[in-house]
Parts: C-alpha cells; sequence; structure tokens
C-alpha cells in the first residue's frame, strides 16, 4: 500500500501543479480584464462627456435656426412691403408717363400749328390768336416750349 499511497501523492501533486499553472494563466486573464475595466470605464466617462456636449451643441444649434428663421421672415416681410411699394410707384410713373406723353403730343400739335416768327422776318406778322388749352399744364407746358426758343 505504501507504493499506492505515493502514486496518488504523485497524482495529486500533479493535479496540484497543473492547477496552479491553470490558476496563473486564470490570474493574467483577470488582470487583462481589469486593466481593459479600466479603459472600457474612461472610454465610457469621455462617451458621456461627449454625448453631452452633444446635447448642448443641439440646444444652441436650434435656438440658432430659430433665430435665423425669425430674421428670414422679416427680411422676407420687409422684402415684400418694399415690392409693393415698388410696384405702386412704377404704377403711378407709368401712368405719369402717359400724362407727358398725351401733353407733349398735344405741344407738338400746337407748336406745328403756330408758325415761327424770327427777328429777320422783314414783315413780321401779328402772333394767331392763342389756342383754347384745356389745362393748366398745358399752359405751362406751350409756354415753357415758348420760351426754350
Amino acid at each position: 500500500m505504501p507504493g499506492m499511497e505515493w502514486i496518488l501523492q504523485f497524482t495529486l501533486t500533479g493535479l496540484l501543479i497543473a492547477t496552479l499553472f491553470h490558476v496563473l494563466r486564470l490570474e493574467r486573464a483577470l488582470s487583462g480584464l481589469r486593466r481593459d475595466r479600466t479603459t472600457l470605464e474612461a472610454l465610457v466617462a469621455g462617451f458621456n462627456v461627449s454625448t453631452t456636449q452633444a446635447e448642448a451643441s443641439l440646444v444652441r444649434l436650434r435656438q440658432a435656426a430659430i433665430s435665423a428663421g425669425r430674421d428670414i421672415t422679416q427680411l422676407v416681410d420687409a422684402g415684400t412691403a418694399l415690392k409693393d411699394d415698388l410696384a405702386l410707384l412704377t404704377e403711378r410713373g407709368n401712368r405719369l408717363a402717359d400724362r407727358l406723353e398725351v401733353l407733349i403730343r398735344g405741344a407738338r400739335l400746337l407748336t406745328e400749328a403756330v408758325p415761327v416768327v424770327t427777328a429777320n422776318d422783314p414783315d413780321p406778322s401779328p402772333p394767331p390768336p392763342e389756342p383754347k388749352l384745356k389745362s393748366q399744364a398745358e399752359r405751362d407746358l406751350l409756354r415753357a416750349l415758348r420760351m426754350a426758343r
């Protein structure tokens, strides 16, 4: 039996050595996991900081977009008002141009009907009677045309 006891002790010693070998491998693996865990925790903390900064940036971006939208709305409203003013002024200008054109045509007809008298004419005849003008503007225009000669 003493031989059997020795065999059993050698077997147990072999098993203990194998167990120690596996324990050492497990210890190394666990220390690697602890080291990786620290790195992972630092990574998660960095991710949390980045997430917080991104949320704050989104709030600022949303506020800037709202402000820009208000500014654009004000500019569009001002542009619309200016467009309406310009349309009104253009319409008034066209009406005035039409009236001026009618007055100029009338004045041309009047000046063509009246002979031009110069200082060199030997027998100046009395000027023809003034045609009846319809409005003060026509009279003013005719007077201005005569003064320009």
